[in-house]
């Protein structure tokens, strides 16, 4: 496949480039561990540890090649891998946390950023390998820099596995607590899903799924800061008319995913899979979500009204994007990321935005409550309702929804963590008092919709 752009084509994407924080937000491979498995833990780290760094060993370089061909910024090359809950089913908790150290030193060996894939899919119960890797996680992500993990608890045609839920909000408060010299870093690379994708590029949620072929490329794009400005620039359109303008730009931004996605496949002889043309905002100034909603007439993101705007801007992201690319996947929307969305951020500070309307905005935008600090006091069974209530919106809306929650131990709402780069920092905040104990501990699964009877 051949793609064309017209000069002034070229002129627009450089002015977004250079001033509207216009990038790729990440290149990342997907790659099988099936053919890694053995019964020997030493074998199984050195085939892991030696597939990845074969097939990713010149992703960075290839990713910066491209960057600097093109003159688009390349922010992250990343991989993902096979939920290891299946590639090393066999395995104990013990074994579980062998392998994330393999995971992390191939990972730091190839010069990327994070690899995914230290995952579980639960939605309808355990197999004892699932039950050893989610036990391994506080200890696996507490001991390794770049390792992210992801539990599905949860489908649209499975229903809600209510055991995995309770348990998970104990797995994220004890991986806080073990990294609560960083602000519980280790909670920050921990998502929980219902209806995670099987293709998605970006962290802390990508995995390989199994229906992927052997190896992948998948792109993430990014440009807040774009839209941002083209709203800003038509305060008086009606909403048909803004709609339209934001479908034009993300057609924009996610033909030039597609040209770096299919350059980096050619480049490095592996499959192209998907753009995810998701709006993914940075803690930079301009590059924000919030920003985009404010443009829209907002006073402050998170007042009256933001519901309603931010389900414009999804679905216009989405037909623009679906109309740029054959292969659309990943999550594809608009991120709500606190802690990496300046507007957001102030937001929270001001008192504009809650946790309450956190969850409603994610009624209508892609993925969930993401990247928000609680105070260091919460309970797990508190997480573990935040979780359901989360995966209820997903389930019943046929959506990808998920939580990435830091309890920040020793701090109270009001008070700030601080991670650094693109997971920037956020003040912490308010949860309700009030005890879901009686409620999460009830156990079993919550049964799946009559929507799900689509056969």
């Amino acid at each position: 496949m051949t793609i064309t752009f017209a000069r002034e084509e070229i002129q627009q994407t450089i002015n977004m480039i250079h001033k509207e924080n216009l990038d790729i937000r990440t290149i990342t491979m997907g790659i099988s561990l099936l053919d890694c498995s053995s019964d020997d833990i030493g074998k199984m780290e050195t085939r892991i540890y030696d597939k990845i760094t074969k097939n990713a060993g010149r992703l960075v370089a290839v990713g910066e090649q491209i960057s600097a061909r093109y003159g688009i910024p390349i922010i992250n090359k990343r991989v993902s891998v096979t939920p290891i809950a299946i590639a090393a089913a066999q395995m104990n908790s013990e074994e579980m946390v062998r392998i994330a150290k393999a995971l992390n030193q191939a990972a730091r060996e190839i010069g990327i950023n994070f690899i995914g894939g230290f995952s579980a899919l639960v939605q309808k119960g355990f197999t004892t390998g699932d039950m050893a890797l989610i036990d391994s996680i506080p200890q696996a992500l507490s001991e390794t820099e770049f390792v992210c993990s992801s539990v599905n608890i949860g489908t649209t045609k499975a229903g809600i596995n209510m055991d995995a839920v309770l348990k998970m909000g104990g797995v994220i408060l004890k991986s806080a607590q073990l990294t609560a010299d960083k602000d519980g870093i280790a909670a920050a690379k921990l998502v929980v899903f219902c209806n995670a994708p099987e293709d998605n590029p970006f962290m802390a949620g990508a995995f390989h799924g199994v229906g992927e072929p052997d190896s992948v490329i998948n792109v993430g794009v990014s440009g807040p800061g774009v839209v941002a400005k083209v709203v800003k620039e038509c305060p008086e359109a009606d909403f048909s008319e803004l709609s339209n303008m934001i479908k034009k730009t993300a057609f924009k931004i996610t033909r030039m995913g597609e040209l770096i996605g299919r350059s980096a496949s050619k480049a490095l002889k592996v499959p192209f899979g998907i753009v995810d043309l998701s709006l993914a905002p940075t803690p930079a100034v301009g590059d924000s979500v919030a920003e985009i909603l404010e443009n829209m007439g907002l006073e402050r993101c998170g007042t009256h009204g933001t519901t309603a705007a931010l389900a414009l801007l999804n679905d216009a992201v989405k037909k623009g994007g679906a109309m740029a690319s054959s292969h659309v996947g990943g999550l594809s929307g608009a991120f709500i990321p606190v802690s990496e969305d300046a507007g957001m951020v102030r937001a929270v500070e001001e008192g504009a935005l809650t946790l309450d309307k956190l969850e409603a905005m994610t009624c209508v935008c892609s993925v969930g409550l993401d990247m928000i600090a609680l105070p260091g006091d919460v309970s797990a069974e508190t997480i573990s309702a935040i979780i359901a209530d989360e995966a209820a919106i997903g389930m019943i809306n046929k959506k990808t929804t998920a939580v990435r929650v830091i309890p920040a131990i020793g701090k109270k709402a009001g008070d700030r963590v601080e991670f650094g780069g693109l997971l920037g920092g956020a003040p912490i905040i308010a949860i309700h008092p009030y005890s879901s104990k009686l409620f999460v501990n009830r156990g079993g699964r919550i049964p799946a919709p009559i929507i799900s009877l689509t056969n």
